[in-house]
């Protein structure tokens, strides 16, 4: 199964997904990536921060985005080019995530879609904000 092709996408397309960042998600994505950045996983020194307690890592809300892209808009067999990202407030643990993406673009000639990312907590707050080009599945 394939997701949607350069010409059915269109300007405006939208896709999302949530999901609350447990504890486990954290640690995980630290033993996965190598990343134990005590702002991530230790209480202790994550208090004494600007935030006042640990937070997820940047890339594990990014991923939630690729979540979007490769199984939604367009959906399986695309592939990711490139994403800029912003981030803009911070993820801590428990925090319901919801990614958000939508086609601004696309290039039927290079079969490049460029979508607008989004990453917003339960408050509506912005968390993360971007740019991916993806380029859709042919067939």
């Amino acid at each position: 199964m394939n997701g949607r092709t350069i010409n059915d996408l269109k300007i405006g397309d939208k896709a999302s997904f949530s999901k609350t960042i447990t504890e486990t998600d954290v640690v995980n994505y630290a033993g996965i990536t190598g990343d134990f950045n005590p702002a991530h996983i230790n209480d202790s020194y994550a208090k004494d921060t600007i935030f006042g307690g640990r937070i997820a890592h940047g890339m594990l809300s990014t991923g939630l985005i690729s979540a979007v892209l490769g199984t939604q808009l367009p959906g399986p067999g695309a592939i990711y080019v490139s994403q800029e990202l912003k981030f803009t407030a911070p993820v801590k643990i428990n925090d319901t995530i919801t990614a958000e993406v939508e086609v601004i673009s696309k290039d039927v000639e290079k079969n490049r879609v460029i979508l607008k990312t989004l990453c917003i907590n339960q408050n509506n707050k912005k968390v993360i904000i971007g740019e991916a080009v993806l380029m859709p599945p042919k067939n």
